[in-house]
């Protein structure tokens, strides 16, 4: 959870004091505040994080959409944190060789 937290603060310019020991639902909480504070006055630049992290712009609408069972900074906040854990995941599952284990002959 270190690591989502830790994450999530770098992405939303949240200035934290502790980045360690938070819950999931701490984290969401937080940033659902974070993301309210966005939707009402930065409303730009939290689509274009939404982009920059690759958030499926069809679950940004439902999010947004008045009928979403919801509130929207929640919503969206749910769907932030998802897909940071996915991220995690991946590179963690997925970690790249190191560059010196490779022989001379293979690098590029």
């Amino acid at each position: 959870m270190d690591k989502l937290s830790a994450l999530i603060a770098k992405d939303f310019q949240i200035e934290t004091h502790e980045s360690e020991g938070y819950t999931e639902d701490e984290v969401l909480l937080w940033l659902a505040d974070h993301v309210a504070y966005m939707l009402e006055y930065r409303m730009e630049f939290l689509m274009s994080l939404m982009y920059r992290l690759d958030v499926k712009e069809a679950q940004v609408s439902a999010a947004l959409s008045p009928v979403h069972p919801e509130a929207a900074n929640v919503a969206l906040a749910r769907l932030v944190l998802e897909r940071q854990k996915d991220r995690i995941f991946t590179k963690q599952f997925y970690k790249q060789a190191d560059l010196n284990d490779i022989e001379e002959e293979l690098r590029w």
